[in-house]
Formats: structure tokens, C-alpha cells, sequence
């Protein structure tokens, strides 16, 4: 990629080549930024820089929500037939519980919506802004116009601004225009306005606009409008209004309620109609139909997806990982390979130079080394050259503290000389050059660093000399280091050469890197195996330096494949060599697309992190991709599944664990759902069809979802993890929540617990037939044994799940406890209150 040409830039600036003379007038807060004072009043005028901002879940709309739901309709309706039945006392309690469902359900809504609000607030995009003098990363909805911010590649422009300095900036406006063709963008002409109706006077080649994509270069731009007052704002489009896909689990959940919910539908007039068949009337028939709907609908599934799924997310945050789609969250026990780069992921990203050679010399580099030897301060001295000017990545800062801390002194800092031209690293040509005007009249001084190959190359070295070169960097890097060639080269010309290749560069030498591995790496891979999980590691280092960092971490590494190699591969043979290989080196960005498509073809189910704007495509196609939060471009980020809150292995195995705990725990609640609602269906169902009066009313159905629903949704969200977990493979993909026979196991297991409540009632009745409190002593009795079969069953289907563990070997559940203690009290002053007794038609076993 070629610069264009570019007036100069002192050595102090930082580091976007400015366009030549026709530069703007600079406003006089584009050096400084604003002041803290200035941008609280400024906040205070614009408002929030957010452009139609996804509707906030507020208590109206979760109450009306809930107010929609077909129970909260079943419990009016049955309470309207009371009314009309002229039983004013049990209306009134029906509604009384209905209101306390509601508020419950309501106030879990809430705060589940409170927590999915506060970790998008945290997935929110970030700004580098100039303030005070300093720069700082700041969330985007924090901007205010006469802000000078610093927008890269790969990252979205978040307000609307004009350029007052750039590199080569491209844009891609296809979010406002419908044009995918990117756009070029020029230095701003004029002063800077900040007018809040966003309209400068500038032409459109320099002006960003919020929401637009970096797709290539850098710049510093003012902001002039922010908020819906951007372009972006006042046409109304804005992707936080594109909602989410449903997942194969929700998917899965929602037609099975569905299901339920026809049965449902069916029963109630069916069983109405026998009921009017047997008894005669017709509105105790709709009760005992309502009662039977309100049993057979399994509505706590939708809330436990819900509850799971936001709960889960932020215990994962607190792992440092942030969850952008829910749907990651069940992918995450399906997991079977992980595709991770080395650098920041296995290594630490705390590089510092560990070897040098020139003259045909090498030195190792250490705390312990003293000053290093004059014959290789030229190669550090165009090492500094070639590098960012104000270094972020920690590979550059190691150069720059090299040569600060070696090069003092020695005439070689040159602070004076001022840089006019650059050649970007392409995939053609892995190497960047810096050319620096000098003192010398018509002179400037080119420095380039890059791989190795690619250096010898644009050095012109002979095979035998390229061979030696070649042979020391693979010597250097078997040690784990990575490494770069420098060179050096002079240039007197009016012109500049179209490409790298126009130089007539000078060999000076190599310079290797070391990047400490993460000392808990190898545990996390370990578990990783342990769990199923194939780890695979595709880095751009040499062949060597991958070996050993695998070697280390416990990847194997017994074959290697290179991009090279790749390239060379046909489909079907990249496919086959992922199936066989766990080291990648070598591998260009674009060639990390086709690894995560042949494993995807090869049936596993694939997670890869990544943190460039080239990486995007894999991190979109692979089925979680995760992006590094500190150092990744927010194109990476966008694409995501989960973001890194901080560029580490450890946290990935974290939520992949979280993820099948999440998931196992899941299964529990729905299926305690599933078998709960047995006996309850049984209990309102079976009495009249045998010609029994009814054993439940609507009221009994309501008790009981005050039971089930906190244990379905906050019990069984809780239950710490089987330590089993991460020793057995991934889920296979496709595989359904519960399999048939595991329902039916179920089914039995409720069947059994209603065959026993039933038994209980139709012996009461049966032995005080010829007492007059018969019905509601026997009513009494099997209810509140109905209740103690659904607190057991939450101890007897982890059993048929075969996830159970000894009681005194399994870590202690509060809130399990709670909730039966809660369950305990309840029933005991429904069997020592006779007021509150009578309300549910039942009689106090205990009066005292």
C-alpha cells in the first residue's frame, strides 16, 4: 500500500501525516482537547451523543408484558366466575395472589432487563478523545461537540466531526448512502464549527459521520454534531434497533410451549364438557377447565430462558468476558475446537528485545546485559525509525525503550528529523518503511522493518546470503522469539518510488523478541483437553517460534502447517489437515477464514478469538467469535459473540465452563418444569373423570406457581456446577435439550408423585365419606401433600438426570434453602390459620 505524499510532521507529533498546506486554521482547543468544565456545560447543552437508543425496559412495559400473559388472563377469568358463582371471599384472594404473581414477576423482568441494560451499557462502543491535554478512552455516548477525537482502521467513527488530520482515511458509508464502495477522505478546509444542527460548511470529503466505518488509515477529527443531531440521528437509522436472532434453544423451547399451550386449549373444552356432561353446569366446568389450563401450561420455560440467559452473562462478565449475543451462552457447551492466536492470548503481550544480530554477531539481551555493543546501534537506531511514533502496541514500545535506553548519548536519537512519507505492511509485502527528512539538503533516510524473507528481499540478497539470514532468524526463533529484519536506505529524489521495491535498501540486521507465556496457560489447555476441547493455535509467527511457545503451553506441535503451505492446498486437503493439526504459523489474516470453514465442514463446533479488521471474517463465520477488548479493532468486536475485557486465555476456559454449567443447569429447571406439572395436571384432571369432586381449584394452581417459579428460575440458576463438568466431551451439535426418553422419565417420575396425591385423596374421601368435612379435610390433605411431592421432586430430578451427588458432598445452595423454608411457613399457617384456611377451601389440621 503506498502513502500519498505528505507535507512533514515533526517527531514530536502523533503520528497521522498531516495533508500538505491546505490544512485548516486549527480551532484552539484542537490541541488540548477540551477542558473538564468545558465538557460537563457542553454534555449539559447537547445531551447524550446516542442516535435512537434501543427503547429502555421500563415498569410499564414489563407490567404490560406480564398483563398480556395467558396465565395472568386464565387467573381473571377464574376470578370473574367466582364473582358470578357469587363466592365473593375467593375472588378476592384469587386476585389478591394474581396481583402478587404479577408484582414478582414484574420486579424479576425488571431486574433481568436491568442487567442485560447494564452489560450493553458495558459492550457500548469506545472513543480515544483528547481532553485536558491528554488522551482517554472514553464510551462514545459521552462525546460532545469541540471534541478532538482520534478514530482508527477497523473502528466506527462515533459522532459526527470533520478531519483536521489524516493518513490515508477511507470510510465505508454504506450505512447512510447504501454504497458499499469506500469512500476517501481530505483535510478540512475551514474553521470548525460546532453548530448543534450538525451543518458545517464543509464539503462532504471531510466530513466522518457517526456511524460509518474506518476501513482503511487513521485521523483526528473535531466533533460537530453528536446525538440525533448527526446525520446518522436525523434520518432515524441506527443498528441498536436490529434485534437478535432466536437461537436453536429458544427456538426449540418456544414451540414446545406452543405445543403445550394447544393441548391446553383443547383440554379446557374438553374438559368443561365433561364436567357439564356429569354434574350438569357449565361455569364450575369452565373453572375446572381454567384449572386444568393454568396445570398443563409450562409458562415458567420463557422466563427461565430469559433468566438463565442474563444471569448467565453477567456471571460471565465477571470472568472478564462480555457476552454480545445470548445465544453464545449455549453455544458454549457445544464447543469442540479452539482457534486462539499466540501473542496477548497464550503470551503475555510484554515484549522486549531479546536478541540482536549484525556484522554476523549475535547478542542476547537481559537485565543482567551491560550497555549494549556500539556495532549494533545502527540496527537499533532504523529500528526506532521504522516504527509508530507514538508507539501502541507493546512490540513497538519495546523498541522505543531499547533505543532510549541504549542509543542516549550517542547521536542516533534523532529528534530533529521529521517524517514525510510511509509504505504501509501489505500481505504482499510483510514490511513497513518510515522515510525521514534529515538536515541534509535533499536528503532523507528510509528505515524498514518486517519478516525477515520479506526484508532479504527488499535487500536484494543472494540466495546464499538470504539463506544465512533465514537460518539465524529460525535459530533465534526456535528460542520462541519473534523476529524482524531491518534495514536501512537513502533517498535524494524529487519523486517517490511507487511500492518498497523502488529502495535501494541495505541489510543491517535481525532483532528478536521474547513474550513471556502466560503462567496459567498450560493449566487452562490442559482442562481444555480434558473437556473434549481441541486447541489450535494459528499465529503469523515463524514455524519455530510456534513450536516452542505450543510445546510450552502443551499444544501440539509434533506438525506444523504455514500459510505457504496452505495456500498450495486444495479444499478437501485443507480439511484433512485440520483434522490432524494443532500448529498454524505463518497464516496470513485473510487464510484464518479458510481454517475456520474446513473445521466447520468437518462438523466441529468452532470458537476463535481475534482482534484485527482482516480477522472479522473468521471471528463472523467461526460459531463464537471472540474479540480481544483491549487491542481489538471494533469491527472485530461488532462481529463478536463475546469481547475479552481482558486479552488472556484463562478467561476463555472460564466461560466455557460457565457456559456448560449454564446450560446443564438449564436442563434441570426445564426439566423440574416438565415433571412438576404432572401431578398438577393429574389432580385437576382425574377426579372428574372418575366422578370425584375436583381435588384443585385456581387458587391451589397459583400457590403452587409461587413454589415453582422462584426454584425454577432462581434455585436451579444457582446450583453450583457438577465437577464432573469439564471431564465430558462437548455437546453434540443439534442435540436436543431433553432426548425422548428423558421426558418420558420424567413424565413417569410426575406420574408417580399425581398416582400418590390421588390415592391420598380418594382414600380420605372414601374413609370420611359419612363426615361432613370429608371434602375439605381430604382436599386439605392431599394439597398439602401435593405441595411436599413438588419440593422433592426438585431432589429427585437431578437423580433421573443422573447429575446428583451425595447431599454432604455437594457445595450448599442459600437460596435452595430459602425456598423451602419460605415453602415450610407458608404451609404451616395454612394448617394452624383457619381464616386463611377457608380461603383456599381447606380446613386447619392444627388449630390451636
Amino acid at each position: 500500500m503506498r502513502a500519498t505524499p505528505t507535507a512533514p510532521v515533526p517527531r514530536e507529533s502523533n503520528g497521522i501525516v498531516n495533508a500538505p498546506e491546505a490544512g485548516p486554521s486549527r480551532p484552539p482547543d484542537a490541541e488540548r482537547g477540551l477542558s473538564s468544565a468545558e465538557v460537563l456545560a457542553r454534555r449539559a447543552r447537547f445531551g447524550a451523543n446516542v442516535v435512537d437508543y434501543a427503547a429502555r425496559r421500563t415498569w410499564r412495559l414489563t407490567l404490560w408484558e406480564v398483563l398480556r400473559e395467558p396465565m395472568f388472563l386464565l387467573l381473571l377469568a377464574a376470578s370473574a366466575i367466582y364473582l358470578v358463582l357469587g363466592d365473593a371471599a375467593e375472588a378476592l384472594t384469587l386476585l389478591a395472589f394474581v396481583i402478587a404473581i404479577v408484582c414478582l414477576t414484574v420486579y424479576q423482568s425488571h431486574r433481568t432487563a436491568q442487567v442485560l441494560d447494564s452489560l450493553r451499557e458495558l459492550s457500548a462502543p469506545r472513543a480515544k478523545v483528547l481532553r485536558d491535554g491528554t488522551r482517554q478512552l472514553v464510551s462514545s455516548s459521552e462525546l460532545v461537540p469541540g471534541d478532538v477525537v482520534f478514530v482508527d482502521e477497523g473502528n466506527r467513527v462515533p459522532a459526527d466531526g470533520l478531519a483536521v488530520e489524516l493518513h490515508e482515511l477511507s470510510v465505508d458509508e454504506s450505512l447512510l448512502t447504501g454504497e458499499s464502495v469506500a469512500v476517501s477522505k481530505s483535510v478540512a478546509r475551514l474553521d470548525v464549527r460546532t453548530d448543534p444542527s450538525g451543518d458545517t460548511g464543509e464539503p462532504a470529503d471531510s466530513q466522518l459521520f457517526f456511524g460509518s466505518m474506518v476501513v482503511q488509515g487513521q485521523a483526528r477529527m473535531i466533533v460537530t454534531a453528536t446525538g440525533p443531531n448527526t446525520t446518522l440521528g436525523r434520518i432515524g437509522k441506527s443498528l441498536s434497533g436490529i434485534s437478535e436472532a432466536l437461537s436453536p434453544l429458544q427456538i426449540e423451547t418456544r414451540t414446545f410451549v406452543n405445543r403445550f399451550a394447544a393441548v391446553a386449549i383443547a383440554t379446557v373444552f374438553l374438559l368443561t364438557a365433561i364436567y357439564r356432561w356429569r354434574v350438569g353446569e357449565w361455569l364450575p366446568g369452565i373453572l375446572a377447565g381454567i384449572t386444568l389450563a393454568m396445570g398443563i401450561l409450562p409458562e415458567e420455560i420463557p422466563v427461565i430462558l430469559t433468566v438463565f440467559f442474563a444471569l448467565g452473562a453477567r456471571r460471565i462478565a465477571k470472568e472478564g468476558v462480555l457476552t454480545r449475543r445470548m445465544s453464545a451462552i449455549e453455544a458454549l457447551g457445544q464447543t469442540s475446537v479452539l482457534c486462539v492466536d499466540k501473542t496477548g492470548t497464550l503470551t503475555q503481550n510484554r515484549m522486549s528485545v531479546s536478541a540482536l544480530v549484525a556484522h554476523g554477531r549475535r547478542l542476547d539481551v537481559g537485565p543482567s546485559t551491560p550497555r549494549i555493543d556500539a556495532a549494533f546501534h545502527e540496527l537499533i537506531e532504523y529500528l526506532v525509525l521504522a516504527s509508530e511514533i507514538e508507539p501502541i502496541d507493546p512490540m513497538e514500545r519495546a523498541f522505543h525503550e531499547t533505543g532510549r535506553l541504549e542509543l542516549a548519548g550517542t547521536g542516533r536519537l534523532h529528534t530533529d528529523w521529521s517524517l514525510v512519507h510511509e509504505y504501509a505492511l501489505t500481505p504482499a509485502v510483510p514490511a513497513m518503511s518510515h522515510a525521514w527528512r534529515t538536515p541534509a539538503p535533499e536528503h532523507h533516510s528510509i528505515a524498514c522493518k518486517g519478516a525477515p524473507e520479506a526484508v532479504c528481499a527488499l535487500c536484494h540478497l543472494d540466495a546464499t546470503q538470504t539463506q544465512t539470514v533465514l537460518g539465524q532468524a529460525a535459530a533465534m526463533a526456535s528460542g520462541g522469539l519473534r523476529v524482524l529484519g531491518v534495514a536501512k536506505a537513502s533517498h535524494s529524489h524529487a519523486e517517490w518510488p511507487k511500492d518498497q521495491h523502488g529502495f535501494a535498501f541495505t541489510f543491517l540486521g535481525l532483532v528478536g523478541l521474547s513474550d513471556p507465556v502466560r503462567p496459567e496457560v498450560a493449566q487452562a489447555i490442559a482442562q481444555c483437553h480434558a473437556a473434549g476441547i481441541r486447541v489450535v493455535m494459528v499465529t503469523g509467527d515463524y514455524p519455530t517460534t510456534a513450536q516452542a511457545i505450543a510445546t510450552e503451553v502443551g499444544i501440539n506441535s509434533r506438525r506444523i502447517v504455514t500459510g505457504q503451505a496452505l495456500a498450495a492446498m486444495d479444499d478437501a486437503q485443507v480439511r484433512n489437515a485440520v483434522m490432524k493439526v494443532e500448529t498454524f504459523a505463518r497464516i496470513r489474516p485473510e487464510q484464518k477464514l479458510r481454517l475456520v470453514n474446513a473445521l466447520r465442514d468437518n462438523g466441529e463446533v468452532v470458537a476463535m478469538t481475534g482482534d484485527g479488521v482482516n480477522d472479522a471474517p473468521a471471528l463472523k463465520a467461526a460459531h463464537i467469535g471472540i474479540a480481544m477488548g483491549l487491542r481489538g479493532a471494533e469491527v472485530a468486536r461488532e462481529v463478536s459473540a463475546l469481547v475479552l475485557l481482558r486479552d488472556d486465555f484463562a478467561p476463555i476456559v472460564s466461560t466455557i465452563r460457565l457456559g456448560r454449567r449454564i446450560y446443564a443447569n438449564l436442563v434441570l429447571a426445564i426439566s423440574y418444569t416438565i415433571a412438576v406439572h404432572v401431578p398438577m395436571v393429574a389432580a385437576a384432571v382425574v377426579p372428574i373423570l372418575v366422578g370425584l369432586p375436583p381435588m384443585l381449584a385456581p387458587i391451589h394452581i397459583v400457590f403452587l406457581q409461587l413454589v415453582i417459579d422462584p426454584v425454577c428460575s432462581i434455585v436451579f440458576e444457582n446450583e453450583p456446577e457438577d465437577p464432573r463438568l469439564m471431564h465430558a466431551p462437548p455437546r453434540r451439535p443439534g442435540a436436543r435439550l431433553l432426548s425422548s426418553r428423558t421426558v418420558l422419565q420424567l413424565a413417569s417420575v410426575g406420574a408417580l408423585a399425581g398416582a400418590l396425591v390421588l390415592g391420598v385423596y380418594a382414600g380420605l374421601l372414601q374413609y370420611a365419606s359419612a363426615s361432613a368435612n370429608s371434602l375439605p379435610l381430604a382436599r386439605t390433605m392431599a394439597f398439602e401433600l401435593l405441595v411436599v411431592v413438588n419440593v422433592a421432586l426438585i431432589f429427585v430430578v437431578p437423580m433421573v438426570l443422573r447429575t446428583a451427588r451425595p447431599a454432604w458432598g455437594r457445595p450448599r445452595n442459600r437460596y435452595l434453602w430459602r425456598v423451602l423454608g419460605m415453602t415450610g411457613v407458608a404451609l404451616a399457617l395454612l394448617i394452624t390459620v383457619p381464616s386463611l384456611a377457608r380461603l383456599f377451601g381447606l380446613v386447619a389440621l392444627l388449630n390451636p
